[in-house]
């Protein structure tokens, strides 16, 4: 496929295109260039205050919690004083 550089050096990416990789108005892309061409990776945000939601310890964490909850390995409490009350027994 061939695109056109326009003036200001803008270029405008087919629709398919976006659509294939899902991108948005407003989204951010990386630029790199590799032997020669030009490669554009999609790349989201995190605000910083966001950023421990990331990491490899809490997506761990976060998996093994959806793992819990799939296998049913979780338990549902009325109010949280039975939740204190169990965690005494406990």
């Amino acid at each position: 496929m061939l695109l056109k550089l326009r003036k200001n050096a803008q270029l405008t990416l087919p629709a398919h295109v976006r659509k294939s990789v899902h991108l948005e108005d407003g989204d951010v892309l990386d630029c790199e260039v590799h032997d020669g061409q030009i490669v554009l990776t999609p790349k989201k945000i995190i605000d910083k205050r966001d950023a421990w939601f990331w990491t490899s310890e809490w997506q761990q964490a976060e998996a093994q919690a959806q793992k819990d909850m799939q296998e049913g390995n979780v338990q549902e409490f009325d109010s949280v004083d039975d939740l204190l009350g169990h965690l005494k027994e406990a």
